[in-house]
Formats: C-alpha cells, sequence, structure tokens
C-alpha cells in the first residue's frame, strides 16, 4: 500500500492526482483545448498536496504517464516526475497512456477497446485491449483506412475512445462500432494501476528513462516564417 503523485500529460489535458492504497484522495486536472502544462502541472503538485493536507516527504513514489501522446506534453510530464524522485529519493512509475486512457472505459459492454489518440492527419496512436483490459494488440501508429479493425469490428462492439477516435468515426463505418471522443487519459485512472506497479516493484531507473514518443519529433515552422523574404 502506498501513497503515489500520479501525472498525466500526455495529451491536452493536464492531471495530476494524489492516490493511497490505490484509491484518489486529491485531483487537479483541465483540458482548455490547448497545452498549458507548462504553467498548471506544477501548480497542480502543489494544489494536490494542499488539498490533502499530506507533505510530499510522505510519497511512497511518483508515477508518469509514458506515452504516446505529444512530444512536449510528455517531455513535461516527465522531467517534472523525475525532478521529484531525484530530490525526494523515490521510486519512479511509468505507465502506458493508452492503458490509461482504456480504463477510462466501462469495458463490460464491449468485446474490445481501442483507445485512441490523435497524431496527425488521419495518423492515430492506437493499441487494442480485450474487456478484461489486456493489451491484445501492441501500441501502433497508424494512419486510418476504412477497413481498419474489420476483423475485431467482425467479432463484437468494440469501443473506439479518446481524441482520435472522433475524426476515425467516418471511416470505421460499423454496426459494432461504438464511439466516445471526448475522453482524455486521467491521473484518476492511474491510480489503481500504479498501485499495482508499485506492490509488483516496477520502478523506471530514474537517471535513464525516457518518454516513449513512438515517433521522432517533427519541429514545424510557422507559416509566416515560411512565406517570409
Amino acid at each position: 500500500m502506498a501513497l503515489i503523485l500520479n501525472l498525466e500529460t500526455s495529451t491536452k489535458k493536464c492531471s495530476v492526482c494524489l492516490a493511497e492504497n490505490g484509491r484518489v484522495i486529491s485531483l487537479e486536472e483541465i483540458n482548455e483545448g490547448q497545452f498549458t502544462h507548462s504553467e498548471k502541472l506544477h501548480l497542480f503538485i502543489e494544489n494536490v498536496f494542499l488539498k490533502s493536507g499530506l507533505s510530499m516527504n510522505r510519497l511512497d513514489a511518483v508515477s508518469v504517464s509514458k506515452g504516446p501522446g505529444s512530444y512536449t506534453g510528455l517531455r513535461i510530464g516527465v522531467s517534472a516526475a523525475k525532478g521529484l524522485c531525484f530530490a525526494l529519493d523515490k521510486p519512479l512509475i511509468a505507465i502506458d497512456t493508452l492503458e490509461i486512457l482504456a480504463h477510462a472505459a466501462n469495458a463490460e459492454n464491449y468485446a474490445f477497446i481501442v483507445p485512441m489518440i490523435d497524431a496527425r492527419r488521419m495518423e492515430v496512436y492506437s493499441a487494442v485491449f480485450d474487456q478484461h483490459y489486456q493489451k491484445i494488440r501492441e501500441t501502433e501508429a497508424e494512419i486510418i483506412q476504412a477497413d481498419s479493425y474489420k476483423a475485431y469490428l467482425s467479432k463484437g462492439r468494440v469501443l473506439f475512445l479518446g481524441d482520435g477516435a472522433g475524426k476515425c468515426a467516418a471511416l470505421l463505418q460499423h454496426a459494432n462500432a461504438v464511439f466516445l471522443p471526448d475522453l482524455f487519459p486521467s491521473a484518476n485512472e492511474m491510480a489503481p494501476l500504479s498501485e499495482a506497479r508499485f506492490l509488483e516493484s516496477g520502478f523506471e531507473n530514474v537517471a535513464y528513462f525516457e518518454p516513449y514518443y513512438l515517433k521522432d519529433f517533427i519541429a514545424i515552422r510557422p507559416r509566416d516564417f515560411l512565406t517570409k523574404k
């Protein structure tokens, strides 16, 4: 049993929770439709401790969403987590972002769960989980096409969730397809997952741990810079 700080910054939602024994005791999160993690994350960390009345020194571990997701968001979250681990001499736990997102849904009514995080254009980061939240297809960066997931859709209801699911609805038209595009990964779902990792001593090497980007970062220059002479 442990007191764990959970950080989720892989998408536009900035989410922090303090959990004890796998149960959330304090939560701070916001999604303003843009990345505000550099402004909000450390404030949210302070707030969850203030609301709980507990000290950071009581922590047993720090948990962070490891990706895939936003390059910048992941960097901010992992940097904050590693800084706290070094300063407090606590272990680091890293949790698959798509696993976190999958647990945002009730799986009982579905044969498969497909969490999707928006990449760019028609590309998403995705994985496939069964109704017991066991990953049965590894994480991929894929371009969605009309015949994507037909093998799963033919076997039962499939829930597509996350900000990548909305842009796929027009292509993945099937009676067994259900879409929940407004769900984002949250530290709230990290609480039981990080507790389980803690009990298994599933810790990362703080010095060498890096986010799971899945794809290389590509910098895009502003349009006015490209057209400027």
